[in-house]
């Protein structure tokens, strides 16, 4: 849960702040190109948490193992 409230706002600010920054600097890209880093970006963020994300909505071990017994 924390991920979510902490993490991917702080992705959010950060992401659009160079988006910004870039814009500003070099000019806005076309907007094919805009598409696709948008996109891209919209994909990485859950990357670093897959694994944690795997586990949700799965059995508690400790339960399972008590079935095994």
């Amino acid at each position: 849960m924390l991920v979510l409230l902490v993490g991917l706002p702080t992705y959010l600010v950060v992401v659009i702040t160079a988006e910004n920054w870039l814009v500003g600097r070099w000019g806005p890209p076309p907007m094919l190109a805009e598409l696709v880093i948008f996109v891209a970006l919209a994909f990485l963020w859950a990357l670093p948490f897959k694994g944690l994300f795997k586990g949700v909505g799965q059995p508690d071990p400790a339960e399972m193992q008590k079935e095994r017994r």
